[in-house]
């Protein structure tokens, strides 16, 4: 006899847990209806909004022997290409932002400058 109570009160059990489990699928399934649809993106906003240039302005110099190439950001020169016309060009470099030119690297790939960025000026 006490096999059989137990072997009802096992079936009850598994009985109980599958009309549990059978109300959170139902409850789970009317969740699913209820939701909207993802909206698509919004468009991108154009590259330039500040009104800044993405690209430095450079001034070409030719003169004899030479040719001068200066680049700037908002007006401020940050480097300086010099290409002779005899040998390997040459770049004159602002590491620090000061206005002077304090690195010169004769191979741009065998010393890279890693690029740096002016975050807040006061």
């Amino acid at each position: 006899m006490l096999r059989s109570v137990s072997f009802i009160a096992r079936n009850l059990l598994i009985t109980a847990l599958l009309a549990a489990l059978s109300l959170m699928v139902s409850a789970a399934e009317e969740g699913r209806q209820d939701l909207e649809e993802v909206p698509e993106p919004p468009e991108l906003p154009s590259t330039v909004q500040s009104g800044e240039p993405i690209e430095p302005e450079v001034t070409i110099i030719k003169k004899e022997g030479a040719t001068i190439s200066e680049y700037r950001v908002n007006g401020q020169l940050y480097m300086i290409k010099i290409t002779p016309d005899v040998g390997k060009p040459y770049y004159l470099i602002d590491n620090d932002g000061d206005g002077n030119l304090e690195s010169r690297v004769n191979d741009i790939y065998s010393n890279i400058s890693v690029p740096q960025w002016v975050i807040f000026k006061w």
